[in-house]
């Protein structure tokens, strides 16, 4: 029962927000009682922290899964973004800023989480766009993976991009390109721009 909760409450708040959605939403949607929730979850924070670290959980399995068995770095970055994407209902209710907002404790762990395997990750992908020459030789690797994190999370605040002005999609897709050009050699550079054209829409 727990883990239904959990992927019911997941459900709906990243399709309506950690704020608007309420431990009576969540029973009437199961169609339980509120008092089951209980059993397992003290109050609505102990479940808005049960979710963010499952779904943490499984994004990072699907992007290890990813790193694995992909083509090139380039492909690579790209497969993670679209990914995510699916996985966090390409963020329809801001779930980031709202949880920074309303749960700053468990935001600030959330984050650093993100930071560790994001850091590592994205360190790997750059060595490995340098070794198959795809990526610019004399790029700081650690440098890099720090301002791509820093990138990644800036683009979801909502007071700095506007939803109404920047879908979630667009601002993925446009800062992943900004990134790749700065760092990609003339080889990743065709790469990189058969991609991009191939996958347009």
């Amino acid at each position: 029962m727990r883990e239904k909760i959990i992927h019911k409450a997941a459900e709906l708040f990243l399709n309506l927000g950690f704020k608007s959605v309420t431990m009576d939403d969540i029973a009437n949607e199961m169609g339980i009682s509120k008092k089951t929730i209980y059993v397992h979850f003290a109050n609505k924070t102990k479940l808005v922290e049960a979710v963010t670290f499952e779904l943490f959980e499984t994004i990072c399995e699907g992007i290890d899964c990813i790193c694995n068995s992909s083509n090139n770095p380039i492909e690579q970055l790209y497969d993670i973004k679209m990914f995510v994407m699916q996985h966090l209902k390409n963020e329809k209710s801001s779930p980031q800023y709202q949880l920074k907002k309303y749960y700053p404790q468990i935001y600030d762990v959330l984050k650093l989480k993100q930071f560790e395997k994001m850091h590592d990750s994205v360190k790997d992908s750059l060595q490995k766009g340098i070794d198959t020459k795809l990526f610019r030789s004399h790029i700081n690797v650690d440098f890099i993976s720090r301002m791509y994190f820093n990138g990644m999370t800036g683009i979801k605040d909502d007071s700095i991009f506007p939803q109404e002005i920047y879908t979630m999609e667009y601002l993925m897709e446009s800062y992943l390109e900004y990134h790749l050009r700065a760092i990609v050699t003339d080889n990743g550079l065709q790469i990189l721009n058969k991609f991009i054209t191939s996958n347009q829409s």
